[in-house]
C-alpha cells in the first residue's frame, strides 16, 4: 500500500488541518465498510484512509511523518484509533459531523493559528549560513493584561451554558435513530469560562495586532522553495491559549556568475581562441574567494572544469557541492588587417579553407552598410 499520505488523502503537502478533514470525510463516506458491505478492497481502502488521516491530523505525528516517514511517526498519540483504523468519533464526525459519544478535548482557550512569512536570502546566506531578521505583523499577547483577556483584578467566570465543560451536547436523528453529537459551546466558544469584565485594550481577546521582529537562524545548504518551521512564534491564541507556529518560506535571490543545480554551482567562463589552443590560466572568483583555474592547451567549448568542495552545503549533512566551471571559447566578430592576416596564415598552415580575402572585404562592405 502507499505510504505517501498526503496522496492517500488527495491533499498537497501544505494542506491544512481543515482541507485534510474535509478530504478524509469525502473518503471515508466512499469507501467506509457499512456503505460497501462485503467489499474487501473498499475495506483496505477505508483502512489505509484512516491510518493517513490520523496521522497527518495531529501536528506532533505529522511532523515526525514528515521528518522520518510513516515508521517514525506511528503511535504516540493516546487517541482512540490512533492504531490505524480511525476512532469511532473522527469516522461518525465523517458521516454526521461530530462524536456520537459526546467526548471532546478539554476545556480551554483556543490554540492560535499558524502563520507564513517570507525571508529573501542571497546566495551567500544559503552556503555559509546566516542569521537574518524577519519582520511580522500579526495578532500578539496583550501587555495590558498579559493575555488573559481581563481588567486588572477580575478573573474568568465558569461559563453557565455549559457548566465549564466547554461542549453542549444535541440529539440529532438519523437513518441510524437518534445520534448524541458534542460541539463547541457556542456561549464560551469552547473555553469553559467567559469573561465578565473584558480588558479594554483588547476588548477580551487576550491578544492585539502588532508587529514583531524575529531572528531566522538559516541553516546552510537550504534551497528555494523550502520552509522553516519556528514552533510558537505564530499568531498569539485569544486569552492565553497556546501559539501557533510561524512557517517561513525561503525565497532565494539568483546571482550574476553562479546557477544552482542541486548543490552544484555552475559559472560559465568565457575565453578566447588563442587561449582555448594555446592554454591559460584565470582567476575564478567564487564564493569562497579567488581560485586559480589553469586551462590546458585544446581545451574544447563546453568542457567542464570542476572545482571540489567550492558548492553548496549539504543541508543537515556533511561536505559540499563542486563549482562547475563550463568553457565557452569567444570567437572575434571583427577583426584588424593585421590580426585576419594572421588567421589567414594559421589556417594556410593547417589546410584549412577560408574565405578568399577580397570577397571576405566584400562580404564585411555588405554587412557594415547593414549595420
Amino acid at each position: 500500500m502507499p505510504t505517501d499520505y498526503y496522496e492517500i488523502l488527495g491533499v498537497a503537502r501544505n494542506a491544512t488541518a481543515d482541507d485534510i478533514k474535509r478530504a478524509y470525510r469525502v473518503l471515508a463516506r466512499a469507501h467506509h465498510p457499512d456503505a460497501n458491505p462485503g467489499d474487501a478492497a473498499a475495506e483496505a481502502r477505508f483502512k489505509e484512509v484512516s491510518v493517513a488521516y490520523e496521522t497527518l491530523r495531529d501536528p506532533e505525528r505529522r511532523r515526525r511523518y514528515e521528518m522520518f516517514g510513516p515508521e517514525g511517526s506511528a503511535g504516540g498519540s493516546g487517541r482512540p484509533g490512533a492504531d490505524g483504523f480511525g476512532g469511532l468519533g473522527d469516522v461518525f464526525d465523517a458521516f454526521f459531523g461530530g462524536d456520537p459519544f459526546g467526548r471532546g478535548g478539554p476545556a480551554g482557550p483556543m490554540a492560535g493559528s499558524d502563520i507564513e512569512a517570507e525571508l529573501h536570502l542571497t546566495l551567500d546566506d544559503v552556503v555559509f549560513g546566516a542569521t537574518k531578521p524577519l519582520d511580522v505583523r500579526l495578532p500578539v499577547p496583550c501587555e495590558t493584561c498579559d493575555g488573559s483577556g481581563c481588567e486588572a483584578g477580575t478573573h474568568p467566570a465558569r461559563c453557565e451554558t455549559c457548566d465549564g465543560a466547554g461542549q453542549v451536547r444535541q440529539v440529532r436523528r438519523s437513518l441510524l435513530g437518534q445520534i448524541v453529537t458534542a460541539g463547541a459551546c457556542p456561549h464560551c466558544g469552547g473555553a469553559g469560562s467567559v469573561i465578565p469584565s473584558p480588558c479594554r485594550a483588547c476588548s477580551g481577546e487576550g491578544r492585539v495586532i502588532g508587529d514583531r521582529r524575529l531572528d531566522v537562524e538559516v541553516p546552510p545548504g537550504i534551497d528555494n522553495g523550502q520552509r522553516l518551521r519556528l514552533a510558537g512564534r505564530g499568531v498569539a491564541a485569544p486569552r492565553g491559549g497556546p501559539p501557533g507556529d510561524l512557517y517561513v518560506q525561503v525565497r532565494v535571490a539568483s546571482h550574476p556568475a553562479f546557477e544552482r543545480h542541486g548543490n552544484d554551482l555552475l559559472h560559465a567562463l568565457s575565453i578566447g581562441v588563442a587561449q582555448a589552443a594555446l592554454g591559460t590560466a584565470c582567476t575564478i572568483e567564487t564564493l569562497d574567494g579567488p581560485e586559480e583555474l589553469v586551462i590546458p592547451a585544446g581545451t574544447q567549448p563546453g568542457r567542464v572544469f570542476r572545482l571540489r568542495n567550492r558548492g553548496v552545503p549539504v543541508l543537515q549533512g556533511r561536505g559540499r557541492g563542486d563549482l562547475l566551471v563550463h568553457i565557452a571559447v569567444g570567437v572575434p566578430e571583427r577583426l584588424s588587417d593585421e590580426e585576419t592576416e594572421l588567421f589567414r596564415e594559421l589556417a594556410r598552415s593547417r589546410g584549412e579553407d577560408v574565405e578568399p580575402q577580397q570577397d571576405g572585404r566584400l562580404f564585411s562592405r555588405i554587412r557594415s552598410a547593414f549595420q
